[in-house]
């Protein structure tokens, strides 16, 4: 061992505490997991996502870079609305200095939102749909919650469903990086 492999150890083993690291871990796929590829243009994405949001029976957790969509905007308020718990975490520039963004009308409206600034960008696309369910859905990929992420990029959509495992893995991703963001009412601009 060199003199500097410890100095390296002790900078991972901090970089692990400070930021919580996920450790990835390969899994099989659930043999009743099914699996939906859509793409824009084409696909009409906004739509199927605000269904797969319509059918959910316990909670939608969200990871959003950007979010302009208000067909999806209405989904998560219409489940908040029937007692899905329905939490954001999303990126806070995008959030906060991008006039079209949803999430504040979102957080207003009692929908849990927190504000990610602990990177360069909050990149994460996810949904996470009644993860705990073998019905869940975790879906993924490259469409921001925009309307032109649907008419007018070029985008892809992964939809996995009846795949538990996968689904908490996502979750407690996003557990993760929920706890490590800032909550956000939708009224007042969070200090850093």
């Amino acid at each position: 061992m060199t003199r500097s492999a410890p100095f390296v150890i002790g900078i991972v083993v901090a970089l692990f505490m400070t930021f919580g690291l996920a450790i990835a871990r390969e899994i099989a796929p659930a043999p009743e997991a099914t699996y939906e590829a859509l793409f824009t243009p084409g696909d009409d994405i906004d739509a199927r996502l605000a269904g797969l949001v319509d059918a959910a029976r316990s909670e939608v957790l969200i990871n959003a870079f950007s979010f302009t969509n208000r067909r999806m905007a209405r989904a998560l308020g219409a489940a908040h609305a029937r007692g899905v718990r329905v939490e954001i975490v999303a990126d806070r520039i995008q959030t906060l200095e991008f006039p079209g963004s949803a999430i504040p009308a979102l957080a207003r409206s009692g929908i849990a939102v927190w504000l990610d600034g602990n990177f360069a960008a909050a990149h994460n696309k996810v949904m996470i749909i009644d993860g705990a369910s073998v019905r869940g859905a975790v879906v993924t990929g490259s469409f921001n919650y925009t309307s032109a992420a649907q008419s007018r990029n070029a985008e892809n959509v992964l939809i996995v469903r009846h795949d538990p495992s996968l689904a908490s893995q996502y979750r407690a991703n996003f557990l993760r990086l929920r706890d490590r963001a800032q909550r956000y009412d939708g009224a007042s601009w969070p200090r850093r």
